[in-house]
Formats: structure tokens, C-alpha cells, sequence
């Protein structure tokens, strides 16, 4: 059963960091293209990075530089790690995956973690 758990999410101070996991299971990441979205009141979900399996990433432009995406093969986990935090980046955030290649759309993805809280909040 492919699964994913995903972790890191909470309440951080503007300028803080957090770091989110997506570890999966049942399948191995590294056959998939990687995606990172989020999600605030009222939004529609936001792209924040894609890697392909060539590892090739992509990041939007608004959030480039304080946003990194990384994938572990050996823990076959994913992880965002997200710096100098605003509270504009308070929206739950999903992880993603997909046989294709990148895809702006995050009902392009074929399977999804349940979503992680992250509050920017002084």
C-alpha cells in the first residue's frame, strides 16, 4: 500500500525555520518526480518546487532562496526545508508524486501526504 506520513508542520515566529518530512512507503521516490504545494484559507494550492528523477529542481520564483527541496533515497523521504518565514507562508503544506515530469497543478500528481499545519505567527 503506498503511503505517506508526513511531519514538521507547528507554530513558528516570523524570520523562524521548519523543516517538513514526507516519508513514504510502499514505493521508492526516486522512480517518481517529487512535488511540494501548500495551501491557504480561501487559496487555491499554491506550487512551491518540483524535483524530477534527474533531480532537477524547480522552485516558484516567490519563494526561491528561502526554500529548499531535498529527497533522501536511502530514508525514501522528501523534506522542505523553510527559511526566514513570513507569515504570509502560514497554509498547510502537501507533498507530492508523479510517474511524469513536473507539473504546476497539484491535482496533476497521483498521490499525495495528508498535509502538515505551518503557522507564521509572532
Amino acid at each position: 500500500q503506498l503511503q505517506f506520513v508526513e511531519s514538521g508542520g507547528g507554530v513558528v515566529q516570523p524570520g523562524g525555520s521548519l523543516r517538513l518530512s514526507c516519508e513514504a512507503s510502499g514505493f521508492t521516490l526516486n522512480s517518481y518526480t517529487l512535488g511540494w504545494f501548500r495551501q491557504a484559507p480561501g487559496r487555491e494550492h499554491e506550487e512551491i518546487s518540483c524535483i524530477s528523477t534527474n533531480s532537477s529542481t524547480y522552485y516558484a520564483d516567490s519563494l526561491k532562496g528561502r526554500f529548499t527541496s531535498s529527497r533522501d533515497n536511502a530514508k525514501n523521504t522528501m523534506y522542505l526545508q523553510m527559511n526566514s518565514l513570513k507569515p504570509e507562508d502560514t497554509a498547510v503544506y502537501y507533498c507530492a508524486v508523479r510517474w511524469a515530469s513536473c507539473d504546476t497543478n497539484y491535482e496533476g500528481y497521483d498521490y499525495w501526504g495528508q498535509g502538515t499545519q505551518v503557522t507564521v505567527s509572532s
